[in-house]
C-alpha cells in the first residue's frame, strides 16, 4: 500500500510540477561563463518599463514560478552573483522532516550574491545564498526542488569577506548609506513584495522540510535557518566572486547548516544539523540572468 501511495505521488508530481535535474540546470549554468566580471547596476528607473511594472512582474515570478530555468531575465534585487555547486548533508539527528532529516544526502546549487550594486570589499554588500536542493532516489527528475533564501543584512554591511558573515531567512535591516542612497528603489521593493505576499521579511523553509514527504502532516519545519562558512577558509579578494572561486579553496568550501526554533533574552537556539560542501564554482550569464529560485509563500 505504501509503494502504491509513493507511486501515485510520483505521478501527480510528474504531470504538476517544474521538475529539473541538477546536471541539466549545473550544464545551462556553466556554459556561458564571464571571461570578465560585469556590475549589474540598480536603479529606481530600472523597476518600469513600457508602462508596467518590471518588479511587480519579478515579485509574481518569484512567488509563482518553480522553474529552475528562465528565459534571459533582470535579477532586481541581487545583480550580480557567483553560482556554487555541491552536496547537502545533515549530519545530526533532529525532530525536522524532509530533507532536514538525518541523514540527507542531496546535490544542491546555490547562487551566491550581493543586494543593489556593491561587489567589492570597502563597500556596503548585502551577502545573498538562495539554495536549490534536488531530491535524490524515487524523486529525483520528477519532483521540483526545494528553494530556500538567506540573508545576512538587507542593509548590507562593511564585512570583508563573504565567509564572514551569517544568512538567516529573517535578516536585519541596517539603515545604511546604501539604503538610504537607493531609498526609493528599496522603498519600492519594499512595498511591491509586501503586497505580494505575507510577512516578506522572513523565508520560510517548509519546502526543504516537505520535499520527500509524502505525508504533510507529519511534516516538521524549524522556523529559523543560518548557514555560515566553517572557519579558517578566509581568502582576500576584492570582489566577492573572485573570493568564492572554489579553486581558491582546493575546490572544497564548506558551510555549516545551522537551525532554531526559539528565542531566550533575545537570542536564537541555533543548533548545527549538517553542512554543505561546494566542489565547483562558475559566474556566468544564466547565473545572474537565467538561473531562478522560487520563493516559498508564507504559510
Amino acid at each position: 500500500m505504501k509503494n502504491l501511495f509513493i507511486m501515485i505521488t510520483l505521478i501527480f508530481l510528474s504531470t504538476n510540477a517544474q521538475a529539473s535535474s541538477v546536471e541539466d540546470v549545473w550544464h545551462q549554468v556553466t556554459m556561458d561563463g564571464y571571461t570578465k566580471l560585469p556590475k549589474n547596476s540598480i536603479s529606481f528607473k530600472s523597476l518600469f518599463g513600457w508602462g508596467k511594472s518590471k518588479i511587480k512582474q519579478a515579485a509574481k515570478r518569484t512567488l509563482n514560478s518553480k522553474k529552475d530555468i528562465l528565459p534571459q531575465f533582470r535579477k532586481l534585487a541581487h545583480p550580480n552573483g557567483v553560482c556554487l555547486k555541491g552536496q547537502w548533508e545533515i549530519t545530526k539527528a533532529n525532530k525536522y522532516s524532509g530533507y532536514f532529516k538525518y541523514p540527507s544526502i542531496a546535490p544542491i546549487i546555490v547562487r551566491a550574491s550581493t543586494a543593489m550594486s556593491a561587489t567589492k570589499k570597502g563597500k556596503n554588500r548585502a551577502f545573498g545564498f538562495a539554495g536549490k536542493i534536488f531530491p535524490v532516489g524515487e524523486l529525483e527528475g520528477v519532483a521540483p526542488t526545494a528553494n530556500f533564501v538567506l540573508v545576512d543584512d538587507l542593509g548590507g554591511t562593511k564585512a570583508a569577506h563573504y565567509t564572514d558573515v551569517e544568512m538567516t531567512n529573517e535578516p536585519d535591516v541596517s539603515k545604511t548609506s546604501a539604503v538610504i542612497k537607493n531609498i526609493l528603489y528599496v522603498l519600492k521593493l519594499a512595498a511591491t513584495f509586501g503586497k505580494a505576499d505575507n510577512n516578506p521579511g522572513m523565508r520560510q523553509v517548509y519546502e526543504i522540510s516537505e520535499l520527500g514527504e509524502t505525508d504533510l502532516t507529519k511534516v516538521v519545519t524549524p522556523k529559523w535557518m543560518m548557514v555560515k562558512a566553517q572557519a579558517g577558509q578566509t581568502v582576500d579578494e576584492n570582489d566577492f566572486r573572485n573570493e568564492l572561486n572554489i579553486e581558491n579553496y582546493d575546490d572544497k568550501l564548506t558551510f555549516d547548516i545551522y537551525v532554531a526554533d526559539f528565542e531566550v533574552d533575545g537570542k536564537k537556539n541555533w543548533s548545527k544539523v549538517g553542512e554543505i560542501n561546494f566542489t565547483d564554482s562558475i559566474a556566468s550569464n544564466s547565473c545572474d540572468h537565467r538561473l531562478h529560485f522560487h520563493h516559498p509563500k508564507w504559510k
